[in-house]
């Protein structure tokens, strides 16, 4: 009895994976998919998906200074990273992803399964239609002003 007991419990996972930038949202979709398949044929429970969207990277990353972020939740057991990460490694979209442990011994039946998520992500530095230099004037403005009051005492 604590065999089959011990057998529901797994573990809680966490993979945040990186896509890159010109990928349309319905291939972002299909991807999303294919890890919903992985988990769901290795015996886990995926929790949800969050898309942050199209994000500034510290370091070009496949030449691209900018990747779209998806972050995957789940549960399962032992294998399921592994097998997860084997098969994120042979899709050309991707181009990183990490893994994390999040608890050990989780219930699946306490855990729902939540709705998907997606996130605006950064703007554009230049959009189109803003004036490009508002922020700029304003900054300018304030060294004059520190200027004027050194050249006064």
């Amino acid at each position: 009895m604590a065999e089959t007991q011990a057998a529901k419990r797994l573990r809680e996972y966490e993979t945040i994976f990186l896509v890159k930038p010109d990928l349309t949202d319905d291939n972002v979709d299909k991807l999303k998919e294919r890890v919903r398949g992985i988990v769901g044929r290795e015996g886990g429970k995926v929790l949800r998906f969050t898309v942050w969207g199209k994000k500034k990277t510290a370091f070009p990353i496949a030449k691209q200074p900018r990747a779209i972020y998806v972050h995957a939740s789940y549960l399962g057991g032992t294998g399921v990273v592994a097998e997860l990460e084997r098969n994120l490694r042979n899709y050309d979209e991707v181009t990183r992803f990490l893994s994390t442990k999040l608890a050990d011994e989780v219930d699946p039946e306490s855990r729902p399964v939540l709705e998907d998520l997606k996130l605006a992500g950064d703007v554009e530095e230049t959009r189109p239609g803003a004036p490009a230099g508002v922020e700029r004037a304003a900054v300018d403005e304030s060294a004059e002003a520190e200027e004027e009051g050194t050249e006064e005492a």
